[in-house]
């Protein structure tokens, strides 16, 4: 279980360092040409790297909303849920650390909203609540639906984590403007505890929201979609 719960501490450190180091280093300087559309990619592409880096050992899920939809789905026992959820909120807590104590070396660096997601004056479109609910219970529905289907027995073995990584790519490129994208509990608690912004008082919301639509993927995969 320790390598288990170690894998899963990792891959959401390698998810959330380089997700939101990419937005909040590398994005910060528009010279350097990574932008909206980089940062979209580099989510996608932690999630890609760590599911063969290590996601034969876990089953590659950096995400409380990812597992919680794969114990609903049968996938995953329900027993280990929690002490899944403590080894990726400790790894995106890990990661949000480093990641503060390398953006701080630089000398006119400021906290600001350090990549957190947000609704209203948070938001980087300044869309409602409503607006961002919606949109995590939808994308985070689809991202478990995608994550039961490319690791189905019907499909070709090995090639789950590149449509996982590309999912989650699509998944940014859509709602980045909208709620700066969760689709994942622990991405956003992790660096909304360094944020100067209001993103902690509503991090209830990218908790509820992900994992009710974990749920919602998980039902509609295992009622309409899955013939294993």
């Amino acid at each position: 279980m320790l390598n288990k719960l170690s894998a899963e501490f990792f891959g959401t450190f390698w998810l959330v360092f380089g997700g939101c180091g990419s937005a909040v280093l590398a994005a910060a300087f528009p010279e350097l040409g990574i932008g909206f559309h980089g940062v979209a990619l580099a989510f996608g592409l932690t999630v890609l790297t760590m599911a063969y880096a290590v996601g034969g050992i876990s089953g590659g899920h950096f995400n409380p909303a990812v597992s919680l939809g794969l114990a609903v789905a049968g996938r995953f026992d329900i027993k280990h849920l929690v002490p899944y959820w403590v080894a990726q909120v400790l790894g995106a807590i890990a990661a949000a650390a480093v990641l503060f104590l390398i953006a701080s070396g630089k000398a006119d660096f400021t906290v600001g909203g350090f990549a957190t997601n947000g609704f209203g004056e948070l938001s980087p479109g300044k869309y409602s609540l409503q607006a961002v609910v919606i949109a995590e219970v939808v994308l985070t529905a689809f991202f478990v639906i995608i994550i039961l289907g490319a690791t189905s027995k019907l499909v070709p073995a090995g090639f789950a984590p590149i449509a996982i990584g590309l999912g989650l790519t699509l998944i940014h490129l859509v709602s980045i403007p909208v709620s700066n994208t969760s689709v994942n509990p622990a991405r956003s608690l992790g660096v909304a505890i360094f944020a100067e912004t209001a993103a902690l008082q509503q991090l209830w919301v990218f908790w509820a929201a992900p994992l009710a639509g974990a749920i919602v993927g998980a039902v509609i995969w295992k009622v309409l979609l899955g013939k294993e």
